[in-house]
């Protein structure tokens, strides 16, 4: 996956490639605010003198355990960053509520950059709807600075399980009255919307159970806690290789490259599409010399030739969107998600 789905550009040409259609369609309410934040920025790529950033240590704060996507991801760019910008770059592991804590902290942090954000997608485009009450709400409080990478999710079971098909997860949840349980790595995760979104499409019973990271979910599928997780396939692909778990589809419209021998779910459903992705943000009201800075210096790493090998092992895209394409991204899964979450009745406290 590059990143014409999601508005790149190159910070050393400031020239724009491949915006979609649908990342050009207007922001919806729920990321107007978002925009505004951004609006100083421009559309154009301005060479922005935020030299002395940062002055101290700066932390990533991922609202998961350890052992899951977004944390590895984190994880793979913090040293580079570090040498970068001369200071430390340390990651706060800060799970629970989904994702609140995590977001919450860093809404509430000094607007200058050195607590920055590190969430999946769906903490910023469904949890707003998922929620009824929110500590911190995306739009508001956080601004948005990168995409970092995307990633498919795979839909695994117990190799214990008589199913290794989509057809058959299907036709085994609507042979039990209850129907099948699935886990994932916290209400309002990608791996949690993910799921759902399977589940409404194939029209079954799916009854969630979540956990604090994907690699708990992971090991609830191998224990046969749970019968299934859309989880992403850079957590999965060792425990795939060692015969621990049994992947039936990815959830992307195309074959994963990094495993092309697993067939899609719109192999057996039509048009279903749902890759993950994971981004970088600040609290709103950070400089926009310094969000500039900070998107700049991100997209420059997700070039190195290293930190694009240990993504590809991780079976992630690195991505880099501007800020104004991150936006619009937002707006355009906000819909999504809201339309799902009314559809399939969801609801967190």
């Amino acid at each position: 996956m590059s990143g014409a789905r999601f508005g790149y550009v190159d910070p050393d040409t400031c020239q724009v490639s491949g915006r979609s259609s649908r990342a050009r369609r207007s922001a919806s309410a729920a990321v107007v605010a978002t925009l505004a934040i951004i609006g100083a920025i421009g559309a154009h790529c301005a060479t922005v003198n935020a030299a002395d950033y940062p002055v101290r240590a700066v932390r990533l704060v991922v609202p998961f355990a350890p052992g899951g996507a977004t944390d590895i991801l984190a994880r793979v760019i913090a040293p580079t960053l570090a040498s970068t910008w001369g200071q430390s770059v340390l990651v706060d592991n800060r799970p629970g509520a989904g994702g609140a804590i995590g977001g919450t902290l860093v809404a509430k942090a000094n607007p200058d950059g050195h607590t920055l954000f590190v969430p999946s997608g769906t903490l910023l485009t469904a949890n707003p709807f998922l929620y009824s009450r929110l500590a911190y709400q995306p739009a508001r409080d956080l601004a948005p600075i990168t995409i970092l990478a995307s990633n498919p999710q795979v839909i695994v079971v117990s190799p214990t399980l008589a199913v290794k098909t989509v057809k058959e997860l299907i036709a085994l949840a609507k042979s039990r009255p209850a129907g099948v349980t699935f886990a994932s790595a916290g209400i309002g995760s990608q791996t949690h919307l993910g799921a759902e979104s399977f589940a409404f499409v194939a029209g079954i019973d799916a009854t969630h159970v979540p956990y604090s990271s994907g690699g708990q979910a992971n090991a609830a599928v191998l224990s046969g806690e749970v019968q299934f997780a859309a989880v992403s396939i850079s957590t999965i692909m060792g425990q795939i290789g060692q015969g621990k778990l049994r992947p039936i589809a990815v959830t992307s419209r195309a074959r994963a490259r990094q495993a092309p021998e697993i067939p899609t779910v719109a192999d057996t459903l039509p048009g279903f599409d749902n890759l993950g992705w994971f981004a970088l943000m600040s609290t709103a009201g950070t400089p926009a010399a310094i969000v500039q800075r900070i998107y700049q210096d991100c997209a420059r790493i997700l070039k190195l030739p290293d930190v694009q090998t240990r993504l590809d092992q991780l079976g992630m895209d690195p991505i880099a969107s501007t800020p104004e394409a991150f936006a619009k991204e937002i707006a355009r899964e906000s819909k999504m998600w809201a339309a799902l979450i009314d559809a399939r009745k969801l609801r967190a406290e």
